[in-house]
């Protein structure tokens, strides 16, 4: 086949194709032209491919470098313009010995490869469709060149290519997609630059449906977001905001695949990429419908992080999108797995940032309110966590942590738990006991019910084996009893043990856990009017006590209580000293207590007489 090449063009003609002068290349690529065009009339295609053959084997995969870059690849192109209607099918011959030159190690050679497809591609347009994949891989390379011609020569190519891509009805989106999620991970900026412009071309054809591929590559897309280049970041943001209005315009979108996505993003270490990928999440959940269900727990575990974000623009996307998920109404039939979400709920109660752990709260409220049958379920698993939380350092966590136990405290058998905890946690730590017990034990008196809680407690400690805690747990309950507001109708019940038998019944139960301490006992019995007599003759039993400072603080604070507003009815009955003989002895038995030495050197142990003094009537114990 070579002979018979040789024979059609002259050997003056091959000769010229590879010189080093421009004109004499040039005056023999139109020879060539000219012989080929002269071929094709006559319908002599074999010796037209006898002459592609020897253009290509001897000129263009030559080792010669000369007849690589200025023979070969000229001489196909002018192969090419011969044959002008007739060039498709010659084709298969033509153009991969030019895409094979791409790959030269001469960047002279790599020019005149683009130099020479961009003459084919101009000559044959839509027929040159079926080698895109491949052309556009080449392109893709190049783009990326280190020579700044052969990027020149690329970016001409490329705007020929797009030019024939969108006019062509032959081009294949199916085909050419998964060569594009392969590049989308390239990190050479000139290569991102060129698959974003790809992308943008496309979608801009009508009858290319990108949107329909969108998860094949968006993931490429939003890496792209934290590029170093503040030009292809604007690019990537263009692209994805023009794909986010066809998302809002389109009856027919994938969310789930595109949802995955969206998560892994929404944790990216980039804040535009977070706050780009949060967008898109809360317009997902506002046009994904159904769709989403089976991914609302994937969702959360990547909206409660944000909502802590430090940048301000993504905490209140993600605060607007955790209350649009929240207000949705779906059911396990739909794919809604409650057990998914628990598991993130959990999992953000450890979070290092309140926000998040307040949120994460929310959501066991929501689930609880939502389906207590099916929140039950898991409740084995959330259990422990949710106890643990109410050693949170927050306040406004604990508060929440406590409205998600009173709500499961509806069963006893978990009421009791509940109790039993926080009993156990207080005995281990004396600290939260003392910081942050009076807030525990009032909110819980206000979800649950005060004499439930009260009951329960002193059911708790009777059997308690450490007495020392069991005394510093009484006092602490009866501290909280005589002061907090929202124990006033407890204390109104104890008032009428008297003629009251739900009063009385109260006044017993907590008497049996308020005798490990002295003082509480005094001050219960104090409360309920109607053991003055009893509480009388355990000030009697204390003078067998070692009074020391512990003893004396908790007496301080008991007669610091009788001046407080819960006993003025107390010193009310004072007016009628022949009524009330055991009232006025435990009083005075409480003065006999005080230390009556040193006193000038005490001022609390002063400040305590003068306060039991002054409730006294006078002619019983003058000052």
């Amino acid at each position: 086949m070579a002979a018979d090449a040789l024979s059609i063009i002259p050997g003056a003609v091959l000769r010229n194709l590879a010189d080093k002068l421009y004109e004499k290349r040039k005056n023999a690529a139109l020879e060539i032209e000219g012989i080929v065009k002269q071929l094709s009339t006559a319908g002599e295609h074999d010796k037209i491919a006898a002459v592609i053959g020897l253009l290509t084997n001897d000129f263009t995969y030559s080792p010669q470098a000369n007849h690589r870059k200025q023979g070969g690849l000229i001489g196909l192109a002018a192969v090419t313009v011969g044959l002008t209607s007739e060039a498709a099918q010659h084709l298969e011959l033509i153009v991969p010995p030019v895409l094979n030159s791409f790959l030269d190690q001469d960047s002279r050679v790599r020019y005149y490869a683009c130099e020479a497809l961009y003459n084919i591609a101009k000559v044959v347009r839509g027929d040159f469709i079926i080698y895109f994949n491949k052309i556009f891989d080449a392109l893709c390379k190049l783009s990326a060149d280190s020579d700044a011609n052969v990027q020149s020569a690329a970016h001409l190519l490329d705007r020929l290519v797009k030019d024939i891509v969108t006019e062509s009805d032959q081009f294949s989106i199916e085909e050419f997609i998964p060569l594009l999620r392969e590049r989308m991970n390239v990190l050479n900026p000139y290569v991102r630059q060129f698959l974003v412009g790809w992308i943008t071309v496309l979608d801009s054809v009508p009858d290319i449906d990108m949107l329909g591929f969108l998860p094949d590559f968006l993931d490429g897309l939003f890496n792209m977001l934290s590029d170093s280049s503040h030009e292809i970041r604007q690019q990537a943001d263009a692209a994805l905001s023009e794909f986010l209005q066809e998302i809002k315009n389109s009856p027919n979108v994938d969310y789930g695949r595109m949802a995955e996505i969206l998560v892994r993003r929404a944790g990216s270490p980039d804040e535009f990429t977070r706050l780009t990928s949060i967008t898109w999440i809360n317009e997902f959940v506002k046009l994904g419908g159904e769709q989403l269900v089976p991914y609302y727990a994937d969702i959360l575990g990547a909206i409660l992080p944000c909502i802590s974000d430090e940048e301000e623009k993504i905490r209140v996307v993600a605060r607007e999108t955790n209350e649009e998920l929240r207000a949705i109404k779906a059911d396990q039939a739909e794919g809604f797995d409650i057990g998914a979400i628990l598991v993130i709920a959990k999992r953000e109660l450890n979070s290092e940032h309140e926000a998040t752990r307040i949120e994460a709260l929310h959501w066991f409220s929501t689930l609880l309110v939502r389906g207590r049958a099916e929140f039950s379920a898991y409740l084995d698993g959330i259990f422990e966590p949710l106890l643990n939380a109410l050693s949170d350092p927050s306040d406004a966590v604990v508060l929440l942590v406590l409205e998600v136990h009173a709500r499961i405290a509806e069963e006893y058998h978990h009421f009791q738990h509940l109790m039993s905890y926080l009993i156990h946690t207080f005995h281990n730590n004396h600290v939260l006991l003392e910081k942050r017990g009076a807030l525990i034990v009032r909110r819980l008196c206000v979800l649950l019910g005060a004499e439930k809680v009260y009951r329960e407690f002193s059911t708790i400690l009777q059997t308690e084996g450490d007495l020392d805690f069991a005394s510093t747990m009484v006092q602490a309950l009866n501290l909280i009893l005589l002061t907090s507001t929202e124990l006033a109708e407890l204390r109104s019940l104890l008032k009428k043990s008297l003629v009251d038998t739900c009063g009385k019944d109260l006044f017993l139960s907590l008497y049996a856990s308020w005798c490990h301490s002295p003082m509480a006992t005094i001050s219960l019995c104090l409360l309920a009017q109607v053991a003055y007599n009893h509480a009388s003759s355990v000030i009697q039993s204390l003078g067998e006590e070692d009074i020391n400072v512990k003893f004396l603080v908790q007496l301080d604070k008991l007669i610091r209580l009788l001046e407080t507003p819960v006993f003025a009815y107390l010193r009310l009955q004072l007016l009628e000293p022949g009524k009330h003989t055991w009232l006025l002895k435990t009083l005075y038995g409480l003065l006999m207590l005080l230390p009556q030495i040193f006193i000038e050197r005490e001022a609390i142990e002063i400040n305590m007489q003068w306060t039991l003094l002054s409730l006294l009537p006078e002619g019983y114990i003058s000052p």
